[in-house]
């Protein structure tokens, strides 16, 4: 489970206190993914180009049995990503019943934080940066950016195929 729970003394209402994430680094920046979001956690895959699909599509790669669309995060960012793809982690996460697998610099450690903390994404926030958040976490450390699979999945898997 993913969610610490309490009854309130005064209502006796259940409600979450806590949400646990899979934090991952994409060009020096802290995101976070529910935890039951995550299917699987991959060190670097060979993955196999496909073509004429959108810049942020790295290809595909084989996940027991299974053809996963990779994703290069940092693309969809607009960050650099020259000879990333090659030494990236994967975090693999599903969208309408199908595997995707989220190429990130680094994976950290599943951190719980309590929902009360949890703001709305920061109007200066970079747009591209901003559509696919859906909250941030000031941490002691570091700004945590809650990351919106629905989004950062949707533009992409909607997006018409142009041919060259």
């Amino acid at each position: 489970m993913n969610t610490a729970l309490h009854r309130t003394a005064s209502t006796g209402a259940v409600e979450a206190t806590t949400e646990d994430y899979v934090t991952m680094i994409i060009g020096g920046q802290s995101f976070g993914i529910p935890v039951l979001n995550v299917r699987d956690v991959l060190s670097p895959q060979i993955i196999t180009r496909i073509p004429l699909a959108a810049p942020e599509i790295a290809g595909s790669l084989n996940l027991r049995g299974r053809i996963v669309t990779a994703i290069n995060m940092r693309t969809r960012l607009g960050l650099p990503s020259e000879g990333f793809v090659e030494r990236a982690m994967a975090v693999v996460v599903e969208h309408d019943d199908e595997p995707f697998s989220l190429l990130v610099d680094e994976v950290g450690e599943v951190l719980s934080v309590p929902l009360r903390r949890r703001e709305s994404v920061p109007a200066t926030l970079d747009e591209r940066w901003r559509e696919v958040s859906q909250g941030i976490y000031r941490l002691d450390d570091r700004l945590l950016l809650v990351l919106s699979v629905t989004s950062v999945l949707g533009a992409i898997c909607t997006a018409p195929v142009h041919l060259a």
